[in-house]
């Protein structure tokens, strides 16, 4: 599971922090070297730059460890392309063929809407919105594309021709086809809806059929059905699964990301880490997700390398019925000062399972290898790139978590950078009404958010068990929106609880009361600037924390808990009362729990639908207009380091160098030339 950035870019601090904390230093450090954050801006989004402090230190065969598994996380970026959209590899090469050959006038309006829709399709690896999902409206007309098209030498497009090319003129401007990346509106044939490209002619209940018939609810330790595989209905009627693997569906781009990991496995930190290394490169060339299982058993018991990396088809966001991963990569090493805080949480799991507010009979016994460290990534790939998570929690399978444990991360150069980013700003000023809240802000609020997100990652997704015969995928497509809740409501619970300090986490509960603060405006108010008017929440995310946001303020709305004030024409959220609150995190807790441990499909149906997915349009037009008059993008993403081995005078890799690309589209066009190895029809 993938905390999103979601919260940390609506809720960036305007000053930064002298608290000892990986990601305020390292944003410090940045700061004083005069480190270009901020290299484009586009629509909503800012393309920014992470520094990856302290790479020199490692060894020379760690170095070479980082660019092996680099090379590696950059292989497989065609195959987020396919998966998010089975035409958006021929739109983004007709894009770029244009782009590259187009020699007329640059400065013209058309150009220009061109030029961002061609980075906006680059940032969201696809024709779709990163988080809404919703199909970008060129603000190019169809005539100047043909006229585009027609300018451009006919051999830059390939086999990109004919009904082909049509159909990627029709995906790009017909607003009614593909609308929606991922559609969960209840009551709608959800794979007919969704534009993602995880089914080929089969409906919502034949798939759904197809695997149930697959599970035994009687076997303890199930492997990931559909996890890894197109299923896909052939001309006989029969339906059957495409699976992703060497010699199987997205095989070029496998077979290169196997060339390197093969590569990376020789110069792992430690025996524990080449074996583990091989088996992922076996269950790529077989595709059997019982040797991703014995990767994971053996991924998440190394808790002692220093280099560490996820690669793979990992999250089921994409999907709407939630079987089907998307692929993604992240490269990283242990930022070994920063991880003395997360090292505590960690140590005491126990405690916090023990006095969770849930149903004792679903709290674990026993909680077993929850490892947790902050980050410093190295580089980011597929469905973590350019848009990436600010904590990652691993294995998602539950039994792997039962038996085994899981690794737990928060990624402090990511956080220092969107910090360092945001710095001055204007929106504390702008959203929060009490002087004192302001403060609290600018005190506690990165130790706040980085601390909700060690809570998320490493207890909250860890916590909690299912009853027995429940196979963990009975919520459907509302698991992630409800398990995204049941962390985030873990993390509120417990950063309000005196135990924090006497462990020593933080100084005092003022930093809940920020968070809290945050939580509330963000989840409640402030995220829909994310929304277009009249639309609704879609992404699971932000369906969770409105979800949470929504729920608690009606509970403790009598009381006054939090309330909404309005002020000179200007809505604002107050958080009166504390204490209350976190009873009414720990009441939704012990519900989300039960739903999840039960699979009580229709309980959790409802939570999300009454308080995760309307919008108040008075309310959201009121946050558009002010949020637009401080000039803030609400998204943001990366360049990636470039890493440049060198050689000695025979060849051999001696070293690695870091440097750091300051040209957004010229990382994309080196990408899709070096990288891209699918056809445009998979």
């Amino acid at each position: 599971m993938k905390q999103s950035t979601g919260l940390a870019a609506a809720l960036l601090m305007t000053t930064l922090l002298t608290t000892g904390c990986g990601a305020d230093r390292n944003a410090k450090d940045a700061q004083a070297e005069n480190f270009q954050w901020q290299i484009d801006r586009f629509d909503d989004i800012n393309v920014l730059r992470y520094r990856v402090p302290d790479f020199d230190s490692l060894t020379p065969r760690q170095k070479q460890f980082v660019y092996y598994l680099g090379q590696a996380a950059l292989c497989g970026r065609d195959i987020l392309y396919d998966q998010n959209c089975k035409y958006n590899l021929p739109v983004r090469r007709t894009l770029e063929a244009i782009y590259t050959t187009y020699d007329g006038d640059k400065a013209t309006e058309q150009w220009l809407a061109f030029e961002k829709y061609l980075k906006k399709v680059w940032f969201a690896n696809g024709v779709h919105h990163h988080y809404s999902g919703d199909k970008f409206t060129p603000e190019f007309s169809a005539e100047y594309f043909d006229t585009l098209l027609a300018a451009t030498p006919a051999d830059k497009f390939g086999d990109i021709r004919g009904t082909l090319l049509d159909t990627v003129k029709a995906v790009i401007f017909d607003p009614t086809l593909y609308p929606k990346r991922v559609d969960q509106t209840a009551g709608v044939d959800m794979i007919a809806a969704s534009a993602c490209n995880y089914y080929s002619g089969v409906t919502q209940q034949e798939a759904e059929a197809f695997y149930t018939a697959l599970t035994d609810t009687t076997d303890r330790q199930p492997v990931s059905y559909g996890l890894n595989s197109q299923l896909v209905k052939g001309p006989d009627g029969k339906i059957a699964e495409r699976v992703w693997s060497a010699d199987g569906m997205y095989g070029p781009a496998i077979r290169e990301i196997v060339k390197w990991l093969e590569r990376a496995a020789e110069v792992a930190d430690t025996p524990e880490q080449e074996a583990y290394t091989r088996t992922l490169i076996d269950y790529y060339k077989t595709g059997d997700l019982k040797r991703f299982d014995d990767y994971n058993v053996a991924w998440v018991q190394d808790t002692k390398s220093t280099v560490d990396y996820v690669n793979g088809f990992i999250e089921n966001y994409g999907d709407p019925l939630g079987y089907k991963a998307s692929w993604e990569s992240t490269v990283n090493f242990k930022n070994i000062e920063a991880t003395k805080t997360t090292q505590i949480i960690s140590d005491n799991a126990q405690w916090f399972e023990d006095h969770s507010p849930i149903d004792p009979q679903y709290r674990k016994p026993h909680v077993k290898g929850v490892s947790a460290k902050v980050i410093t990534v190295a580089m980011l790939g597929g469905d973590c790139y350019p848009a990436t998570p600010i904590g990652i929690n691993l294995p998602n399978a539950d039994w792997i978590r039962r038996d085994h444990g899981s690794k737990s991360v928060t990624i402090a150069n990511i956080t220092a950078a969107y910090d360092a980013a945001a710095a001055g700003n204007g929106f504390a000023e702008e959203f929060i009404l009490r002087p004192e809240d302001r403060e609290l802000r600018a005190r506690w609020g990165t130790v706040g958010n980085n601390l909700h997100t060690d809570l998320h990652e490493c207890l909250g997704h860890a916590s909690g068990q299912l009853a027995e015969g429940v196979r963990g995928d009975e919520l459907k497509n509302y698991g992630s929106t409800l398990e995204e809740a049941r962390a985030d409501l873990f993390a509120l619970y417990y950063m309000n609880d005196p135990k924090l300090v006497e462990l020593g986490v933080i100084p005092t509960l003022d930093v809940a009361k920020a968070e809290y603060n945050n939580y509330m405006m963000n989840g409640l108010m402030t995220q829909l600037t994310r929304i277009e008017p009249g639309k609704n929440i879609e992404e699971a995310h932000m369906r969770n924390r409105a979800l949470i946001a929504g729920w608690v303020y009606e509970r403790g709305k009598a009381d006054r808990v939090v309330e909404f004030v309005t002020e000179e024409g200007k809505t604002y959220v107050v958080v009166n009362d504390y204490a209350k609150l976190r009873e009414l995190f720990g009441e939704l807790l012990r519900e989300i729990q039960r739903i999840k441990s039960e699979g009580d499909f229709e309980a959790g149906m409802e939570l999300v639908e009454r308080y995760g997915v309307k919008v108040d349009p008075t309310l959201h037009g009121e946050v558009l207009k002010r949020y637009a008059a401080l000039n803030i993008a609400p998204y943001s993403g990366f360049v990636n380091p470039r890493y440049v081995p060198v050689l000695d005078e025979g060849g051999a890799m001696t070293d690695v160098r870091i440097e750091y690309p300051t040209d957004y589209v010229d990382q994309m066009l080196t990408y899709s030339s070096e990288y891209s190895f699918l056809p445009n029809r998979n």
